[in-house]
């Protein structure tokens, strides 16, 4: 006779038991700030698609040059463009890249030294670690 409690025990050892969570469901996001983090002001948070250029353009248009501080999520590699479309060279001024964390864009690492970045994103890219 068939039980449906050997079978699901059969299956669980077989196939091991997985639970997952909401945040592992959840997309990562970055939080853009038009003004201060703490405390927050003019904040939105944004879904990252890999690689996926990101303009800041209509629902967005209003952090167009306006971002001060983002916060990366943990294992992604931001690049912010002062150009829509994600242009930009890594050799030049017109782009950063940010990895995990919170940032000022008013000191963000550069070529050389530190570079003032504040209200001069465009657009923006997220690919994973």
């Amino acid at each position: 006779m068939f039980s449906t409690k050997a079978f699901f025990i059969a299956f669980v050892a077989l196939f091991g038991a997985q639970t997952v969570s909401a945040a592992a469901l959840a997309p990562a996001t970055i939080t853009a700030y038009s003004g201060s983090l703490n405390p927050p002001n003019g904040c939105v948070t944004i879904p990252v698609v890999s690689d996926d250029c990101k303009d800041l353009t209509g629902g967005l248009s209003f952090l167009n040059k306006e971002i001060s501080n983002v916060v990366v999520p943990a294992g992604f590699v931001c690049s912010f463009y002062e150009e829509f479309g994600c242009l930009g060279s890594q050799n030049a001024h017109n782009v950063v890249v940010l990895t995990g964390g919170d940032w000022s864009m008013g000191s963000v690492p550069g070529i050389a030294s530190t570079q003032n970045f504040n209200d001069m994103t465009s657009s923006f890219t997220c690919p994973p670690v």
